[in-house]
């Protein structure tokens, strides 16, 4: 990705797919949290973060991601992460992120998870 704070975002069935950024920063946190609360409004109730660009994670980043999942838990939906590194992972987990959602080595599984198949 050009921009490290760009997303891309993708629809597969009733749910979404969301590329993040290289690094989830306040930039690139603050982006995958407009493109997940887009979705939301837009009563999307399955959201896959794809982590398979990114290689960094800074606690501002996070705090964007801890919204997006209480946000969804509002609106009863699913979100599902995957294709995570282990850094990643170990920080997500410390984190409390993966408390409220799974985890999954491939994208396809994850959107089981979310209902996208």
């Amino acid at each position: 990705m050009a921009d490290d704070a760009q997303v891309t975002v993708r629809t597969v069935n009733s749910a979404a797919v969301v590329e993040t950024p290289e690094y989830i920063n306040n930039g690139g946190g603050e982006s995958i949290a407009q493109a997940c609360n887009s979705l939301i409004s837009e009563e999307v109730s399955g959201i896959v973060l794809n982590l398979k660009d990114c290689s960094i994670a800074n606690s501002v980043g996070i705090s964007f991601l801890v919204e997006v999942l209480e946000y969804m838990r509002e609106k009863g939906g699913k979100l599902a992460f995957c294709c995570m590194t282990p850094t990643i992972s170990k920080t997500f987990q410390i984190m409390g992120l993966l408390q409220t959602a799974t985890v999954h080595d491939a994208e396809e599984d994850a959107l089981v998870a979310v209902g996208g198949h």
